[in-house]
């Protein structure tokens, strides 16, 4: 008999805002802003608008690089620490409009969002809590009414908004007080505004992985402790002081966040699934020094699996420079990047062929649906408690990879499955063991098989086993 707790886990299910996000998958980070002409990380909110003026900024260069590098977004640091706001505020002079760029009448934020538009990105904002320079920082209601507005400006003037991403940072202001953050009004003006976005890190759609390295977890849970999503908690563990160290820190990182043992007594349970957000550079703001600093396609494909195939999106910072242009260096790994995955996952083997599972909770759920790009799933009997797929090729192919899928729609049940190929008639060897898939699971081999079947099987899940879609490659 399955347990009371399991089952209230097993019926916690994502908003339509949360399946479209995790269908972004791979998106961009864009830090710029006065901290690009400092060659600082976070600035303090003193230095004069007069030093910003990319003079050949082009914000469609941002966004073919950012496309061809395979992405499907860009989420812009509209506002930083410092303060400074990359669109014509109404609210505060440390803006664009007191700067060189574009004789004081330019706005990044439009620019980018149009060209978001004009090439079929999404476009999402990050607008930081903490503002070193405004002088209503650390009066409370004053203050939040003042990023209220700032908020209502980008959430009003730019078009849909497929994301507001919030980092919970929180210092000292130039008077030298802290902000008391009135977290559920701005919660309650994003969802009033652009109601399809969703709020990220410190907010109660989006859950940060808990480090700046691109490192995941073995098993990536989206059910977990309704604790977790507390914005005073996000912030106490994401915003450390700002340096090398923490920008590779992960071993104090919760490593079970939604296992039996973690939600057996949790008093309440929310989806809030995982982001991983690392830049391709040391630092998150574009520094010439660090040219020769970019991420290699392997660290890039280490970081890809941990993120995007392992139940979580990847949120890969991509910094301009003072210029106002992707360097070719970074334009040119982003290409390279979107090459290796083209031929890591060249064609899926499995595309229409034939399965058969073991069980079907009925006519509507058959296996076979696993094998097409249909929105029907697979789904097993609820007697079947090791339910096994067999998919078979036709002929023999050489397969290095395979991807899952669980419909994500009816909640994350699998906790633990198997793969094995069929290696002489009937007779199957087992080629790796799993726990969680989620939204997305990818299982590289550690070596290649030849072989026209394929067995899966789930040996364990919660109430019950759902596939959406498995997809199997040979890299070439």
């Amino acid at each position: 008999m399955t347990e009371a707790y399991i089952k209230k886990a097993a019926e916690i299910i994502p908003s339509k805002r949360q399946i479209e996000w995790q269908k972004t998958e791979f998106y961009a980070f864009c830090h710029f802003g006065i901290n690009t002409f400092t060659g600082k990380e976070w600035g303090d909110g003193t230095d004069s608008p007069s030093i910003f003026n990319p003079t050949r900024f082009d914000a469609e260069q941002w966004v073919q690089a950012i496309k061809k590098g395979g992405m499907k977004a860009i989420i812009l640091t509209c506002k930083h620490h410092d303060g400074f706001c990359l669109w014509p505020s109404k609210y505060t002079e440390y803006s664009v409009k007191s700067s060189p760029f574009r004789d004081g009448k330019g706005d990044i934020v439009k620019e980018v969002s149009d060209a978001c538009r004009k090439y079929g990105l999404k476009f999402g904002v990050y607008l930081s809590p903490w503002d070193r320079n405004n002088e209503s920082y650390g009066k409370g209601e004053e203050y939040n009414e003042y990023y209220k507005n700032q908020l209502r400006e980008l959430l009003t003037n730019y078009g849909d908004i497929f994301c507001v991403w919030l980092d919970g940072a929180c210092g000292e202001g130039r008077n030298g007080k802290v902000q008391q953050y009135d977290w559920h009004s701005y919660y309650k003006l994003i969802r009033e505004l652009q109601p399809d976005a969703t709020i990220n890190i410190c907010g109660p759609d989006v859950r940060w992985i808990g480090n700046e390295a691109g490192v995941g977890r073995e098993s990536e849970w989206s059910v977990v402790p309704s604790y977790f999503s507390i914005s005073e908690f996000t912030a106490e563990h994401s915003q450390k002081e700002d340096n090398k160290k923490f920008r590779k820190y992960h071993k104090q990182m919760i490593m079970d966040l939604g296992s039996r043992k973690m939600i057996k007594d949790a008093e309440e349970l929310v989806w809030y699934p995982a982001e991983v957000d690392t830049s391709i550079r040391p630092g998150w703001f574009y520094h010439e020094e660090e040219d020769h600093k970019v991420k290699s396609l392997e660290k890039l494909m280490k970081i890809y699996l941990n993120s995007v195939g392992n139940n979580a999106t990847l949120l890969l910072n991509i910094p301009p420079n003072k210029e106002g242009l992707i360097a070719d260096v970074d334009a040119l790994a982003l290409d390279s990047f979107a090459r290796l995955l083209k031929r890591t996952f060249p064609e899926n083997l499995a595309e229409n062929k034939f399965a058969k599972a073991t069980s079907e909770k009925d006519g509507t759920h058959n296996a076979n649906n696993i094998l097409s790009d249909n929105e029907e799933y697979w789904e097993c009997s609820g007697e079947d408690k090791t339910p096994e797929i067999i998919i078979d090729l036709g002929e023999i192919k050489e397969i290095d990879s395979a991807v899952f899928m669980e419909n994500i729609a009816t909640g994350q049940q699998i906790e633990r499955f198997e793969i094995f190929y069929e290696k002489k008639p009937d007779r199957f060897k087992r080629i790796s063991k799993q726990t969680v898939i989620g939204y997305k699971k990818i299982v590289p081999f550690k070596k290649a098989v030849k072989t026209s079947r394929i067995k899966i099987k789930i040996t364990s899940y919660r109430v019950k086993a759902t596939l959406l879609k498995v997809e199997l490659y040979k890299s070439k």
